[in-house]
C-alpha cells in the first residue's frame, strides 16, 4: 500500500524483538526506508537489531518528540506526499498512545493519508488485563502533575471518579517520580479503594500487583519502582 503511515510497535524494554512483536511487524519493519522517530539514537539501535536490510546510515530518520515545534509536524509528511511508506515509532511500546506520535497521525488523517496500526505490546493494556479491576469501564489520564500539593489533588479526583462512575482510572508518571506517586496514592486514598502496579512488563523482573489501600500500608515497605516503567490503576470499590 503507498503512501501509507505505518504505526510500528517496538518492545518495552530489553526483550528480544521477536519475542514480543509478530514475525508480519517486524517484516513491515524491515521493508520501510523512511521513519519518523521519538529519539534517532533509539531507533538506529533498534532498526539495527532487527536486522534491517539496508545499511542504517541510508536510512530515512526524523525526529518528533516533546521538543519538536507543532509548526513542523506537517513537514514530516513529505516522504507520504512523494509516494513512500513511513514507519511512526515510539521509543518503546505503541506509538501515538501517550507519545508525541499522535501529531503526525491527526496531520496523516488530515491530508488524507492512510494510517495502518500493528500489533504489539502496550503497558496500558497488559496492567489493566492482568490487574483484576474493571476491564469494562476505564480511564486513561496520562500524567499526574509533578507539584505534590497538585499531585495529591488529582489522585482524589482520580478516585471520586471512579468511586462514582464504577472506572478503573490508568495513569503513569517518569519513573524517577514513581516512588513519590505511589507514596502520595498510599496516603491519599481511602483504605478500601484498589491500586495496581503494572511495573517492568515484558521483561523478566516484570510484575503487576493488586491491593487495597488498607493492604499496601500494612506492607513492611512499598515495592522499589523508583526509575522502572510502571502503570498505576485505581478503583474505588
Amino acid at each position: 500500500m503507498p503512501r501509507t503511515l505505518y504505526l510500528l510497535p517496538t518492545p518495552i524494554g530489553g526483550p528480544s524483538p521477536e519475542a514480543v512483536l509478530p514475525a508480519e511487524v517486524l517484516s513491515t519493519t524491515r521493508s520501510i526506508e523512511h521513519f519518523v522517530v521519538e529519539e534517532l539514537r533509539t531507533a538506529r539501535r533498534y532498526l539495527s537489531a532487527i536486522g534491517h536490510p539496508r545499511p542504517i546510515a541510508e536510512l530515512q530518520l526524523a525526529e518528533l518528540n516533546e521538543h519538536t515545534p507543532p509548526t513542523e509536524v506537517d513537514g514530516l509528511l513529505r516522504p507520504l506526499l512523494d509516494g513512500h511508506n513511513v514507519g511512526l515509532m515510539s521509543e518503546a511500546g505503541l506509538p501515538a498512545v501517550a507519545d508525541p506520535g499522535a501529531l503526525l497521525v491527526a496531520a496523516a488523517h488530515r491530508h488524507g493519508i492512510a494510517v495502518m496500526p500493528l500489533v504489539g505490546p502496550s503497558s496500558l493494556m497488559l496492567t489493566l488485563m492482568a490487574s483484576g479491576l474493571n476491564g469494562q469501564r476505564f480511564a486513561f489520564a496520562g500524567y499526574l502533575p509533578a507539584k505534590p500539593e497538585e499531585r495529591k489533588r488529582a489522585i482524589r479526583q482520580l478516585e471520586q471518579r471512579s468511586r462514582s462512575e464504577q472506572q478503573t482510572q490508568l495513569f503513569i508518571e517518569a519513573p524517577y517520580r514513581n516512588a513519590k506517586l505511589l507514596d502520595d496514592i498510599v496516603r491519599t486514598c481511602a483504605p478500601s479503594t484498589l491500586l495496581t502496579l503494572g511495573c517492568d512488563l515484558t521483561l523478566p523482573n516484570g510484575f503487576v500487583h493488586t491491593l487495597s489501600i488498607a493492604q499496601w500500608s500494612k506492607l513492611p515497605e512499598l515495592p522499589n519502582i523508583n526509575k522502572r516503567n510502571t502503570v498505576f490503576g485505581l478503583l474505588a470499590v
